[in-house]
Order: structure tokens, then C-alpha cells, then sequence
């Protein structure tokens, strides 16, 4: 069901069995915005439909997992139908921080671009991820630089704001697991301006990660290829 818009900006909340951290991050987003959200419970299986129910969050549910690629064009599609300007993706797990969504929010508006992308690696920050994640972050800024021709220092994050032209595109077509690299390099393809911005992130603040080092390989196998076919047929 739609909920009321009192926003022109939607906030976006993917979510899957995060019982240890959904309410704190909401709760933590309502203190430093005002503006609408939808949590998109992807076929959670531990508490956090229980959370979304309990707190009265606005919410879809899917009935199986479909992966982040499927919550994020559940909660663009809610966005078109909705007719919001803009929409902000923030992870449940608590890496992203609501106080940040402001600037987000002030340079898509003062910048015209169609995504800001909020970044780790674009001016120095406190983050510290493991080796090998900024062994994977490296590749896929070789990767779309190459592709592209854009230095997207922080290709990964998922911590972004997208305009209007970017939330119809995405509510037709929104690639279905590990999305992040690859929708830069379809925007790219088709003209949509980008740019990134210097935000601060967290450690996972509760539950676990899904991706493992089998996953994060097919992860970048198949990025890699996808973009390679979209950048020589999209």
C-alpha cells in the first residue's frame, strides 16, 4: 500500500533478517530527517518482519529473498508510482549515516546530477574496510574508468541519492543481485551524470554480512561481464 507523501525525497531501507539493527537505524534516520521512507523487508526469515510490524514502519515484503537488486527496484518502482523527485538508498545494517543525507541531498540539488554517490575513497575519511574489500573496490574503479571513462573512486557504495529521470529507469530496470557497479556503468551508457561526494561510514553496526569470499568472486565475474555487455550492446 502507498503511504501518504508528506516528502518530495524518499529513503529507501533494503532489508534482509536484520532484526539486530532495523529499528535503530530507522529511528536513527527519524531524528535527522524528515523525510519518507519505506523499509523493503526482502523475504526476511528472523525477526524483522516482527520489527517492521511492532514499530508501524511503512513496508513491502517480498515473499522469497530476491537479493538487494530486487529490493532496490521494489523501493524504486514505490518511489515512480509515488511521484517522488528524489530517492536515497540506506542500508539497515547501520554503515550508512542519516546525518550524511543532507549533503547528499544539497548537491544533487545544486549540482543537476541525475546520482550523488556518497563516498569513502573520494577525500580522505576514517573508514577502514578489510584488504580484500579495498582489493574489490580498486578492480571495479579500474573496471568503470575503463568502461566509462569516469573514476568512480567508491563504485560499491550503495549509500546514493537519484533523481526522477534515474527512478523511472530504475523502476523499469534495476539488475537483480550486486547492483552497485553495474547500474554506473548503464547510467553511463545512457547519458546520466554522476558524481561523488566525501561521506563518513560505519562498521557493520549488528547481524552478519551475506557476502563471502565464493560470493564476492561470482560477484565480480559476473559484474564484469554484464558491464562489458552492456557497455558493447546497451
Amino acid at each position: 500500500m502507498q503511504q501518504q507523501r508528506n516528502s518530495d525525497i524518499l529513503v529507501i531501507i533494503p532489508a534482509y533478517n536484520e532484526e539486530a539493527t532495523l529499528a535503530r537505524t530507522v529511528h536513527e534516520l527519524k531524528r535527522h530527517t524528515p523525510y519518507d521512507f519505506v523499509v523493503i523487508d526482502d523475504g526476511s526469515t528472523d525477526r524483522t518482519p516482527d520489527i517492521i510490524r511492532k514499530e508501524g514502519f511503512p513496508s513491502l515484503r517480498h515473499a522469497v529473498n530476491l537479493g538487494i537488486g530486487g529490493s532496490m527496484q521494489s523501493g524504486y518502482k514505490y518511489a515512480a508510482r509515488g511521484g517522488y523527485t528524489y530517492a536515497i538508498q540506506l542500508d539497515a545494517d547501520g554503515q550508512h549515516r542519516p546525518e550524511d543525507i543532507e549533503k547528499l541531498v544539497r548537491e544533487i540539488g545544486s549540482s543537476g546530477c541525475d546520482m550523488v554517490i556518497g563516498s569513502r575513497f573520494v577525500e580522505k575519511s576514517s573508514y577502514r574496510g578489510s584488504l580484500s574489500r579495498r582489493l574489490g573496490i580498486l578492480y571495479f574503479h579500474q573496471l568503470i574508468r575503463l568502461l566509462t571513462g569516469i573514476p568512480v573512486h567508491d563504485p560499491t557504495s550503495g549509500f546514493r541519492i537519484v533523481g526522477r529521470a534515474a527512478i523511472e529507469q530504475f523502476a523499469r530496470h534495476y539488475p537483480t543481485d550486486y547492483p552497485e557497479v553495474e547500474v554506473l556503468v548503464s547510467l553511463s551508457k545512457r547519458g546520466f551524470r554522476m558524481k561523488e561526494i566525501s561521506v563518513e561510514m560505519r562498521s557493520r553496526q549488528g547481524g552478519t554480512s551475506s557476502i563471502n569470499w565464493s560470493k564476492s568472486i561470482y560477484y565480480m565475474m559476473k559484474v564484469t561481464l554484464f558491464s562489458l555487455i552492456r557497455k558493447s550492446f546497451s
